[in-house]
């Protein structure tokens, strides 16, 4: 059985490397926190409080310190997340399972079964750096540039983004739904444990596994007419003996002014990543393959579970 994480980002560290919690830290969140027993807040957080035990610290979930929940679920986090429960989209969000600069990726049940939900951090000055993957995207055009607004255009361009992969047969998370700053994904893992990050494994074959990696920056490329912007080993998860593509928010359309210059990134990364594992590639040839290559047929991977 595989284990890690269904996002990019730094892997939740185990029991053993886990800090303890910050206790003065707490004392001021508890007051940061002060809104939730406000009468029109408190009635809302007391209907999905027995759902987030997990993140606040609480039930089998221990090991998880309150500093994720001060992190993350601030009031309007919260509300979104309510919804979402009302609607009968999720039933617990029950720990984290991989952490970045832009969010936090929490395992979460459902009737279904587990889900991934990833929560955008909404006061994150790093979401001042991705207006370049924004700004250039005619699919959103004009919209407002203030922050808040900036995450919850984020978290549509990755719904979107993943959409578009999906339907081109690429192994990518089905996105579900979203909303705000909250956006709910098929969890990639097995049994419920988390699928692990291809930088965090050693494959067998490298070569085989660098060419279906190739084949997909083609498909995303000349099918999705889209391009990754962040290919690498840290956002590929390993499940079953197949590679999957994960953190797609910053995924722009060919268009894009910037749209070569990342791809060019993008074969550079996966070509260094072959090198490791002794397979030697050149850059130059594997961005033709990518741009005038034959279309690869990647309608098989529809069918993986």
């Amino acid at each position: 059985m595989t284990t890690s994480t269904p996002s990019s980002g730094e892997q939740m560290p185990s029991d053993e490397e886990w800090e303890e919690p910050d206790l003065d830290r707490m004392m001021r969140s508890e007051r940061k926190h002060e809104w939730i027993s406000e009468p029109k807040y408190k009635r809302m957080f007391d209907d999905i409080e027995d759902a987030l035990q997990g993140v606040m610290g609480k039930g089998k979930f221990e090991w998880v310190d309150r500093r994720v929940f001060d992190q993350v679920f601030d009031r309007l986090t919260l509300l979104a997340l309510h919804k979402l429960m009302q609607q009968g989209g999720i039933q617990t969000i029950d720990y984290p399972i991989a952490r970045g600069k832009e969010a936090h990726v929490f395992r979460a049940t459902s009737a279904n079964g587990p889900l991934a939900v990833k929560i955008f951090h909404t006061t994150n000055a790093v979401f001042k750096g991705l207006a370049k993957y924004i700004d250039g995207d005619p699919r959103f055009s004009g919209l407002s540039r203030r922050h808040r607004e900036l995450v919850n255009i984020w978290v549509r361009k990755e719904f979107r983004n993943l959409k578009r992969m999906r339907k081109s047969g690429l192994r990518v998370p089905e996105p579900l739904f979203n909303l705000k700053n909250v956006l709910v994904m098929e969890f990639i893992g097995v049994e419920g444990t988390p699928s692990p990050r291809l930088k965090d494994i050693e494959v067998n074959d490298p070569e085989a596994v660098f060419d279906d990696l190739l084949k997909t920056l083609a498909v995303i490329w000349q099918t999705c007419n889209l391009v990754h912007a962040d290919f690498s080993e840290y956002n590929i998860l390993w499940r079953q003996g197949v590679p999957w593509v994960i953190d797609v928010g910053q995924a722009v359309i060919t268009r894009h002014p910037n749209a070569k210059e990342f791809l060019v990134r993008d074969v550079t990364r996966l070509t260094e990543w072959a090198g490791r594992k002794g397979h030697e590639t050149q850059v130059a040839e594997n961005l033709v393959r990518v741009l005038d290559g034959p279309v690869p047929d990647l309608s098989e991977n529809t069918s993986v579970d």
